[in-house]
């Protein structure tokens, strides 16, 4: 689990740990920026498939995946095969034991989830974002989208 100290400095939306703690609900902070993960199967994106929208970070409101990006993969969270260019940054996370990819806001350094390569999925890419529907809102119809 990471661990963050309260300064504005190690967020880049400039917001100290207890403005955090003040914007988000108690298990968005746990996610968000302790690097949580939310119970498989628990979240209302699981198995929520629109044909247009965006979802959007949960912290900061940045757009991080369209719709259509969003497929069924039976993991038990959102799944998208891409992510809206330049919206999600990517580090190796060591937790657990394992080495996985860490996926983040680009806009709030929120924890979204890990990206997994090499599954055998039937989509345009070969990654997994699997993200916690706890760090993303949807937002209907052609939101903007910065690209």
């Amino acid at each position: 689990m990471g661990s963050n100290s309260s300064t504005a400095a190690n967020f880049p939306r400039g917001q100290s740990e207890e403005q955090w703690r003040a914007q988000l609900s108690p298990e968005q902070f746990r996610i968000l920026r302790k690097k949580g993960t939310e119970m498989a199967g628990s979240g209302e994106y699981d198995r929520h498939y629109p044909s247009s929208g965006v979802y959007a970070c949960a912290g900061c409101s940045q757009p991080l995946y369209k719709a259509s990006h969003k497929f069924k993969s039976g993991c038990g969270w959102p799944a998208f095969f891409d992510a809206i260019p330049g919206a999600i940054d990517r580090h190796v996370d060591r937790t657990f034991g394992m080495k996985r990819i860490e996926i983040t806001c680009s806009g709030c350094g929120g924890h979204q989830g890990h990206v997994f390569e090499g599954e055998g999925f039937d989509t345009p890419t070969d990654e997994r974002h699997c993200v916690n529907s706890v760090s993303i809102k949807f937002q209907e119809g052609d939101a903007p989208v910065k690209e």
